[in-house]
């Protein structure tokens, strides 16, 4: 039973994906999303293909768009005209989440703040995406993920090593996936307390507290290494070798997570072809590992550099401890825990391409979820105003006045 959602309507005003992806997570979750799009330019990340920001290669499928609007239906209309406004009202009348990344003079421009969205319907749960926080000196700035989560949120400078000469870029919706889920999150909570109590909460999600919350062991320990700034790991001498990243013939990479490294040592280094290391005294128990960290750290690496990794696969597959193989997103592709456990879905998308989506990581009774393409802007227009009372004339005048599309 996948839909426990099932019956939740949700109202979404927002664009690019951070906000959105919450819309998503909840559609698979089973509610009615309905994302409501600017009757002419829609939601401004469908523009992403004519900017050419996306490969030409992918022929035409919008991926940018399609992992975060998966699930929903779409309706074209513009929240700048009165009439466009009285008809968002009456789809927030019987909705229970209003779900939105727009900034507060854009809000109260629009009429979709928190008191005008409850003057219709006064349980709606009002859901809002920010940058940095709805308080404060930038409380009205907006923000992407590549700037308020990953650049100040600190994770860009803590994964960056201190001899780079450039700090790591994010990759694509890194922060912004995440947060879209964390709002889903939030909102399931909301849902849950509403129903025990009547109250309809307001939800606030920020970027930058999203990074802190992904970074918060450095975080809280930022203030005891003042002079050190974070704490940064030495990949050739691991405090317990145990545990770390060590290259392979191949130039490929695999990762140790062995914390209790007396438990794992003796089975790893027979595994790895090298029973000696087991009875080294340098390397005869944890304490002696730590001490001797560098040369622990250079002997296996030595032995893990002499076989690829599709070797190391096949010589480390029985072991209890954990390990694996640094793979490429293709490579996810294959893992046979993602088939088994259905963590991929191909959809057809509004290109007539099939595109392979992550299912929501949450499964509900050993069920996957099973993504759904994105809607095409304006699909469900004439659908959804015929459901909330309007007639085939309304639509025409509403259509001729530019209203809706």
């Amino acid at each position: 039973m996948g839909n426990v959602l099932d019956g939740v309507r949700v109202i979404e005003v927002a664009m690019w994906t951070f906000v959105p992806s919450a819309g998503a997570a909840l559609a698979e979750w089973g509610a009615d999303v309905i994302k409501v799009e600017h009757p002419v330019t829609g939601d401004a990340q469908r523009g992403l293909i004519n900017s050419k920001f996306l490969p030409q290669q992918v022929g035409g499928a919008n991926y940018m768009m399609e992992v975060p609007n998966r699930g929903k239906r779409s309706i074209g209309l513009d929240l700048g005209t009165d009439e466009g406004r009285s008809i968002l009202y009456r789809l927030c009348e019987d909705a229970d989440v209003f779900l939105t990344n727009f900034l507060p003079d854009a809000r109260a421009r629009l009429g979709i703040d928190v008191a005008d969205i409850r003057a219709h319907n006064p349980r709606v749960i009002y859901a809002r995406g920010s940058g940095a926080g709805q308080r404060g000196p930038e409380a009205h700035k907006g923000g992407f993920d590549s700037s308020s989560y990953w650049a100040r949120g600190g994770i860009g400078y803590a994964v960056t090593p201190p001899d780079a000469s450039y700090p790591v870029r994010m990759r694509s919706a890194f922060g912004d996936v995440m947060g879209g889920l964390t709002i889903a999150g939030g909102l399931a909570a909301a849902l849950f307390h509403r129903e025990r109590t009547g109250e309809a909460s307001v939800v606030d999600v920020s970027l930058l507290n999203l990074a802190m919350w992904n970074l918060s062991v450095d975080i809280a320990s930022a203030p005891l290494f003042t002079e050190e700034g974070v704490h940064r790991y030495d990949p050739e001498a691991m405090i317990n070798p145990t545990v770390g990243m060590y290259p392979t013939r191949d130039g490929r990479h695999l990762n140790l997570t062995m914390l209790q490294s007396d438990r794992y040592w003796a089975e790893l280094v027979d595994a790895m072809g090298c029973p000696e290391l087991a009875d080294d005294p340098r390397f005869i128990d944890h304490a002696a590992r730590e001490r001797n960290s560098a040369a622990c750290t250079q002997a296996l690496k030595a032995v893990f550099l002499g076989r690829t990794l599709d070797e190391w696969r096949d010589a480390l597959a029985a072991i209890e401890g954990v390990w694996s193989p640094l793979q490429t997103p293709l490579e996810v592709h294959d893992d046979p825990m993602v088939a088994a456990n259905g963590y991929l879905s191909v959809v057809e998308t509004t290109s007539g391409r099939s595109l392979a989506l992550v299912a929501n990581p949450v499964q509900f009774d050993e069920q996957p979820a099973q993504p759904t393409g994105a809607p095409e802007h304006g699909q469900h227009t004439e659908e959804i105003l015929l459901d909330h009372g309007y007639d085939w004339d309304d639509l025409v005048g509403l259509k001729e006045r530019g209203v809706i599309t």
